[in-house]
């Protein structure tokens, strides 16, 4: 049996005017279609579970969301394309906007044995970042302190990334003086770039 949230009702009596319907609408099609959808929240806005996030929707000023949490598997082609602050229907401000309950209600039963059969929506990896490009000046800098040189070059790319960009991302000689000198005494400690964050 399905379980309904509190916190949804409040949400949606918290919408815009406008958004009501839409809400209301998207939350009886999602029930009806999934008896045994289990309403939350997550970051602040409603959600539907079941074997998993299901699908979620979202208020906004002007217009309202509604996704599939693998909606490429759902959707397929047929996913509008995402704009800003725009879900897979992109941005709906009538109950109009939305495809009609009986093609709404396919796509939940698509996501449901989805979500029931346990497939699993692979992120795609990013490429890893090229190793990068040490000025000639911080490489002379550190031929200068033999202890700095060697830490520098048994630090990971991202650590030795973070002082290369800290640096020459100054905006004045000045500065960049002053933080190429705070980064050979760090980096002769060991020091990562955030060391002062790290636990």
């Amino acid at each position: 049996m399905g379980k309904r949230d509190p916190r949804v009702d409040a949400y949606i009596r918290n919408a815009p005017e406008f958004a009501k319907p839409i809400l209301e609408h998207l939350r009886a099609v999602v029930h009806e279609a999934c008896p045994d959808v289990v309403e939350g929240t997550k970051w602040s806005v409603p959600h539907f579970d079941y074997h998993g996030i299901l699908c979620g929707m979202a208020a906004f000023k002007h217009h309202c969301t509604f996704g599939f949490w693998k909606s490429g598997l759902v959707l397929g082609d047929e996913a509008k394309p995402q704009d800003s602050g725009a879900g897979q229907f992109g941005r709906l401000q009538s109950v109009s906007d939305l495809p009609s309950k009986k093609v709404l209600t396919g796509y939940i039963r698509k996501a449901m044995k989805l979500n029931e059969d346990g497939t699993r929506v692979e992120k795609p990896k990013k490429p890893p970042k090229p190793e990068v490009t040490v000025p000639s000046y911080v490489k002379t800098a550190l031929g200068k302190n033999t202890k700095a040189k060697a830490a520098f070059e048994a630090f990971s790319p991202s650590h030795r990334r973070e002082y290369v960009e800290w640096i020459t991302e100054a905006k004045t000689d000045a500065t960049r003086d002053r933080r190429l000198a705070q980064a050979i005494e760090w980096i002769a400690e060991g020091k990562s770039r955030n060391w002062k964050y790290e636990r």
